[in-house]
């Protein structure tokens, strides 16, 4: 039988449980009765890759060398040829960078979602020079918030007028246990958590962008005034290893847990009191959504897109960058009152159901694809 469906390539760096592949993976997932979603990973193909392959999805590997690397670019062109590939969506910059310089005389459509942005960030004018030779008058930018959208502009030389927003969502119902103090205590219970202890949840990869020297180091001030209080830590990667040197160095082994890669987010949120974010810089947070979706009031940073996600005083309590000793007051300030605490989780569910689910922004991508595809 004919698949008349026009076929989308998500083009990644890799298909690691992380924000912007998870999104690429649900997108695929959501929308498949009206496109056929290829993926093409420049790097590897990652655990989220192994489980879409299980899926049926179509899952390619172009195992891209250091550097530029235009054996890459060749691929990607072959790619678009073989497979029919009738649009190429690019989850950061060098994806981008790869299907535009591969696609070639061809007309094949890009569109370049924008998730987030390096610390520190800085403007090269080869790229911004080359960024103007990349983009086509039939591709399409998209910035998953105002702040990255700003750097967009400021350090790769996009026009304003060529970029639009389209937040992050995240599917409300798969993390709101609506307030069920059953479930709530079988959370508990699988993570051996005693009913009388606080807990801060934090979930991010092991990595320098995501500050969790900072986290550990605001946490065993907590912990100082606070013996009860518990922090989780869910994710992995290769700056692991320094963190659990630190947390011994720091005395708070009995206090700080380390769970490693976990699928069954909800239930560990709906286990914990308040969440934590450290980041040096982010765009909008995936894991942030979904804790407030889950009720949590948050103690972030106040960097890249977190302050559009957090409303101060209101939703969560934001504190500067690098700044352990405010961070960890704001900890206490929401682990010592549980009505704030409450206030903030109710008050953060709301946001996020009017203006960051997953239903409006996967509506808002496939109007987009129908009219790109529209002008081919």
């Amino acid at each position: 039988m004919n698949d008349d469906r026009p076929v989308i390539a998500q083009v990644l760096h890799r298909l690691y449980l992380a924000g912007a592949e998870v999104l690429s993976a649900d997108l695929a997932r959501n929308l498949g009765d009206r496109f056929r979603f290829v993926f093409i990973c420049l790097d590897a193909i990652g655990l989220l890759g192994d489980q879409l392959i299980k899926e049926g999805f179509e899952v390619l590997n172009l195992k891209r060398h250091p550097g530029i690397d235009w054996s890459v670019a060749r691929c990607m062109g072959d790619l678009v040829r073989s497979q029919k590939i009738a649009l190429l969506h690019a989850h950061q910059y060098t994806p981008f960078f790869y299907a535009a310089a591969g696609r070639r005389l061809m007309r094949t459509p890009i569109l370049f979602t924008e998730h987030g942005r390096h610390y520190p960030d800085q403007r090269k004018i080869q790229r911004v020079l080359a960024n103007k030779l990349l983009l086509r008058r039939c591709d399409r930018v998209i910035s998953v918030g105002q702040f990255v959208k700003q750097s967009l502009v400021d350090y790769e030389g996009f026009p304003a007028r060529r970029i639009e927003t389209i937040y992050n969502g995240v599917d409300i119902d798969r993390f709101d246990w609506k307030g069920n103090q059953k479930l709530r205590g079988a959370a508990r219970q699988a993570l051996e958590l005693p009913s009388d202890h606080q807990v801060v949840l934090l979930v991010a990869r092991f990595h320098p962008v995501k500050d969790h020297q900072l986290a550990i180091r605001a946490f065993a001030r907590v912990v100082s005034k606070n013996r009860r209080a518990v922090l989780l830590l869910v994710g992995d990667g290769d700056g692991r290893e320094a963190i659990e040197n630190l947390v011994q160095a720091l005395g708070i082994n009995d206090n700080v847990r380390f769970l490693g890669l976990q699928s069954d987010i909800p239930q560990i949120m709906a286990a914990a009191d308040v969440f934590m974010l450290s980041s040096l810089s982010e765009g909008i947070s995936v894991t942030l959504l979904e804790a407030m979706a889950s009720g949590l009031p948050v103690a972030a940073t106040n960097v890249g897109g977190n302050g559009e996600v957090v409303m101060e005083g209101k939703t969560g309590l934001l504190s500067p960058r690098g700044n352990s000793e405010i961070l960890s007051r704001n900890l206490m300030a929401l682990l010592g009152n549980v009505n704030m605490r409450m206030s903030m989780g109710q008050a953060a569910q709301q946001w996020v159901r009017k203006c960051f689910t997953q239903e409006q922004m996967h509506s808002r991508y496939a109007a987009l694809y129908q009219e790109m595809l529209k002008t081919m």
